[in-house]
């Protein structure tokens, strides 16, 4: 992929530029506890780049009131932003990277499946928020991934067309979010396998950014 190929580049947070997997694992365990529920091995993975008022549903296995999801969720957020207060790392080489497309002038984004307040502060945390003219988050849209919306808002933020955007995600969903919006995808091995995340439809893995420059 070259400059040209990709105008702008758009990065989930959570497991991309944030790794923060463990902390949200463990506040859906500690939530699933207060609700008297043993998770499974790998409850986990179907939570993975989905809004917690999304992903609660899918962990309790039964439908839920707007209310009542919405309720959980925020517990959940509240567990995690505790578990995050006692230290989050950036992946390898994500901040040195976004700092190399700022000083190309190449536009930024993060689209991510966090609330507001999650995004903003751990993004500072890592010293990265000034280097993101756009930011689009869970209160942001409708749908959360896989539909397209939160990285067409990205897109339409930077003022570049879909298939101008080059996104990294390491969630499934959100692959298949980007894909569906008409977006190249790189993948990131935080949380699913090389080979799942090229099932998906991300067209390279990466473990890291630590290998790469620009442009990709």
């Amino acid at each position: 992929m070259t400059g040209l190929e990709a105008a702008a580049v758009i990065f989930d947070m959570d497991g991309v530029l944030l790794d923060s997997g463990v902390h949200h694992r463990d506040a859906w365990r500690l939530l699933l506890s207060d609700l008297g529920v043993t998770p499974g091995p790998d409850f986990w993975r179907c939570t993975i780049g989905r809004p917690a008022e999304e992903a609660v549903a899918l962990l309790l296995d039964r439908a839920l009131s707007e209310a009542e999801a919405s309720a959980l969720a925020r517990r959940k957020r509240e567990h995690y932003g505790r578990l995050a207060a006692r230290g989050t790392l950036p992946v390898l080489g994500a901040p040195g990277f976004v700092t190399t497309l700022a000083r190309h002038g190449v536009p930024r984004a993060v689209a991510s499946s966090a609330s507001r307040d999650d995004v903003e502060a751990m993004l500072s945390r890592i010293g990265v928020r000034e280097h993101f003219e756009v930011v689009v988050t869970a209160e942001d849209v409708r749908w959360g991934k896989p539909n397209p919306e939160v990285f067409l808002r990205a897109a339409a933020g930077l003022g570049q067309p879909p298939a101008a955007c080059l996104v990294f995600e390491d969630a499934v969903v959100g692959i298949h979010a980007a894909r569906n919006a008409g977006m190249r995808v790189i993948g990131v091995t935080t949380a699913h396998t090389a080979r799942e995340l090229l099932a998906a439809g991300a067209e390279r893995a990466v473990p890291n950014f630590e290998a790469l420059s620009w442009p990709v």
